[in-house]
């Protein structure tokens, strides 16, 4: 569909600020209080909370699938019920029963006496059917509801209202023990019933609402809260995901309208210079799709605005030498590229790459370098102060041509004589205020090309790097000879043998292997299954060693009952000494590498590493990305359920690179059926990045899917689901841009404008802190 035009879209009316008001001045001090403590402050706040689910009061809550810590809200019927005295102590015990008709649930509640449990057997007795609310624990291997809140119709309402709402579907709000789900129920339904239209700005404009058929924001509040029919809440919740979709993809219009806006210099294809050279000595040929977005690139340089583009890419797909044709042909053209990368150890890897590509062509002025030349040059935060002020005045001349370096390069103290390109590599780890940041230091707005060999999915694309035209390498240069990989069970001591002597084996042959762990010292806090590896020691770049990559491991997904503590996850020291004290690995150099080693010691270790004096590297995730090893060809990935499955591809990446195969060997304590060998066994299962993406997002938080500028009660994406909603997300993309090609700047829309100003706030990295 054709969006409308501006002239037949009007503004909504800014209405009274009711939205803003606080619930304190509407439902009162206690119960603003306990929905405080569920991030609800305002009206709007209130209204924007909307249900997790709908019960069908004539069908009880399948009782199958209510996972252990969870805060659940189920509609049951009490099946029976008992008081008896507590064991070895004073005090009684109530135990009820629940039941949906197939499973039960148990309920347990403590007194002093047994009358203080008398009124509650009497209120559960066996038959009645209401709502229970509470944790689900665990005690002797059953689930059950400790001392749960509980409300059956009949005793909260007159009985004809009762009997009116027992053939309505019964909202269920996320809820805490502050307050259940009802209580939340009957909060809303005091704010909706004094709210009129123009007590709620709708930010969908009038012409895309009477197109699409859609209701005001109004009413459909209240199909979401208080619906009369499935069908309500349904075509209530089908409203707001559009609306969530809009404003995002709005939002992202209006910053790709900004970029298209500003001046850039053009700097079109020179031919006879460095990129002409460059080409004529490689020492291979481009892929069909190295060649297909090459010439995108090119032709987007050559504009006069600029070029704002994402290259996603299978691990090994040859990004980086696209990134470098359009560095050559903006140095060609007069101007300077910078590259930031997250790490030193990527940074160092890409600059020393990049001059053994370029050889004579990196080596201007220098004795045998090419009469047509540039020179590279590596700005980082351990930079002895010598090097770094000739790497500044290098990159202050215009002497070098190439500029590359982590974090360090958006300090106030570099400076560039003409940068027409900004390369941002494994981008996810960058925010937009960062990009922007080293975008800042050119004269004219600079092109900018970022990367990532984290495969995105469509709708993830559209959703979340929407201000981006995207291109996809998904072809491996020839002669790779691929990686296949193994699932190694602790629970199994002689295949974790067998890994260590194919390890042995395979450095008798000549090769490199990468052992991973998790943490980089053994004193380093133990971390109990099922928690995020999200938290580390970040190194001198701000990168920690655990990577963004492990968001999503989640283990089995179940509180932890008591017993032994965890065992500790494997440690870099602590390997790296088991593996220079095994037999098995006798006269066998091993090294360590991970983000607390100073600069200069990482180097070393990599250089000694990739030239085999030291043939076995004990690391973090450090080496996740960009390291270029083609004699690497084993890795064992310890305690490998507690990485996410990007990380794990990415990890897997940096072996089988030359012309030897590779074997990865994923270590792990999970148990069968668990999320986390799920997760595992799809990665042993295939090398498709794409296919792995897909599996790693269906199996995430939708938070985490989009980053935390998503995530939180700031998020403006609640209902939308981006891994199913694609029409929705193509149909609010397509409005939304035309919106914005007519109206720039939402003069004409303020609700939507003060939407994406309240929603999408620039302390959030202007809604797309992708990290």
């Amino acid at each position: 569909m054709t969006a409308p035009s501006a002239a037949g879209l009007t503004p909504g009316s800014h209405g009274r600020d009711r939205l803003a008001e606080p619930l304190r001045a509407v439902v009162g001090t206690k119960t603003a209080t306990a929905l405080a403590k569920l991030g609800l402050e305002t009206v709007g706040d209130l209204l924007r909370h909307y249900p997790r689910r709908y019960d069908d009061p004539s069908r009880l809550t399948d009782l199958a699938d209510l996972p252990v810590g969870d805060h659940v809200t189920v509609f049951a019927r009490t099946k029976s019920t008992g008081i008896r005295p507590m064991r070895g102590k004073s005090g009684f015990i109530l135990s009820a029963v629940i039941t949906d008709g197939h499973r039960d649930l148990d309920l347990t509640f403590f007194g002093k006496n047994r009358g203080i449990l008398a009124h509650r057997e009497h209120m559960l007795r066996p038959g009645r059917t209401g709502l229970f609310t509470g944790t689900i624990g665990e005690f002797r291997g059953k689930r059950q509801l400790t001392h749960p809140d509980y409300l059956f119709p009949e005793d909260a309402e007159e009985r004809t209202r009762a009997a009116e709402r027992a053939t309505l579907p019964t909202p269920i709000y996320p809820a805490s023990g502050a307050i259940p789900s009802w209580g939340i129920r009957a909060a809303v339904e005091t704010v909706l019933d004094t709210l009129r239209e123009e007590d709620v700005p709708d930010p969908l404009p009038e012409a895309v609402r009477a197109e699409r058929g859609l209701p005001g924001l109004l009413e459909t509040l209240r199909l979401v809260h208080a619906p009369r029919t499935a069908e309500d809440w349904q075509a209530g919740q089908e409203r707001l995901r559009f609306e969530e979709a809009f404003v995002l993809q709005a939002a992202l219009a209006q910053r790709r309208a900004e970029a298209r806006a500003q001046p850039a210099t053009a700097r079109a294809p020179r031919p006879g210079g460095i990129l002409d050279a460059f080409d004529a000595r490689l020492p291979f040929s481009l892929t069909a799709g190295q060649q297909e977005v090459g010439a995108t690139v090119a032709a987007e340089l050559a504009r006069t605005w600029p070029m704002q583009r994402m290259l996603q890419g299978e691990v090994g797909s040859g990004k980086t030498v696209v990134a470098l044709r359009a560095m050559l042909q903006v140095v060609d053209a007069g101007g300077q590229a910078a590259l930031l990368a997250p790490t030193e150890v990527l940074a160092a890897q890409h600059a020393r790459t990049i001059s053994a590509m370029l050889g004579p062509l990196a080596e201007a002025g220098m004795l045998g370098g090419a009469d047509r030349a540039t020179r590279v040059t590596l700005v980082t935060g351990s930079l002895s102060a010598p090097a770094r002020r000739a790497a500044l005045a290098q990159a202050a001349s215009g002497e070098a041509g190439i500029v590359v370096g982590t974090h360090a390069l958006l300090s106030q103290g570099v400076q560039f004589a003409d940068l027409g390109l900004v390369v941002v590599d494994e981008q996810h780890r960058f925010g937009v205020e960062q990009r922007d940041a080293l975008r800042a230091k050119a004269m004219h707005a600079p092109h900018l090309l970022v990367m990532t060999a984290t495969p995105i999915p469509r709708t993830v694309a559209m959703t979340v790097f929407g201000d981006l035209e995207i291109s996809t390498l998904r072809e491996v240069p020839a002669g790779r000879a691929g990686v296949r990989t193994h699932l190694v069970p602790l629970g199994r001591p002689g295949w974790l043998e067998r890994a260590w002597q194919r390890l042995r084996e395979q450095v008798d042959d000549g090769a490199r292997g990468f052992v991973l762990c998790p943490r980089i010292t053994a004193a380093d806090d133990a971390v109990e299954p099922g928690t995020d590896l999200t938290e580390d020691v970040p190194d001198e770049d701000g990168a920690g060693d655990a990577g963004g990559g492990a968001r999503g491991a989640r283990g089995d997904g179940t509180a932890r009952a008591a017993g032994p503590p965890p065992r500790p996850l494997a440690a870099v020291d602590d390997i790296a000494a088991r593996l220079r004290a095994m037999p098995l690995l006798a006269g066998v150099p091993v090294g360590e590498l991970h983000g607390r080693l100073p600069a200069d010691e990482r180097d070393a270790t990599m250089a000694a590493f990739a030239g085999g004096a030291v043939p076995v590297l004990v690391t973090t995730t450090v080496i996740e990305v960009g390291v270029d090893v083609p004699d690497a060809t084993i890795m064992i990935i310890l305690d490998a359920d507690r990485f996410g499955l990007s990380q794990l591809h990415q990890l897997r990446g940096r072996i089988g690179r030359g012309t030897r195969p590779g074997t990865c060997l994923a270590v792990t304590s999970a148990p069968p059926g668990s999320p986390a060998m799920e997760r595992l066994e799809a990665f042993a299962a295939t090398t498709d990045g794409f296919e792995l993406a897909r599996v790693d997002l269906a199996q995430r938080r939708e938070g985490d899917v989009l980053g935390a500028a998503q995530s939180g009660r700031g998020s403006s994406l609640r209902l939308l689901r981006v891994l199913e909603d694609a029409d929705i997300i193509d149909a609010a993309r397509g409005e939304a841009r035309a919106l914005v090609d007519a109206d720039p700047t939402l003069a004409a829309y303020p609700v939507l404008a003060r939407t994406i100003a309240e929603q999408l706030d620039p302390e959030r990295a202007e809604f797309l802190d992708r990290t």
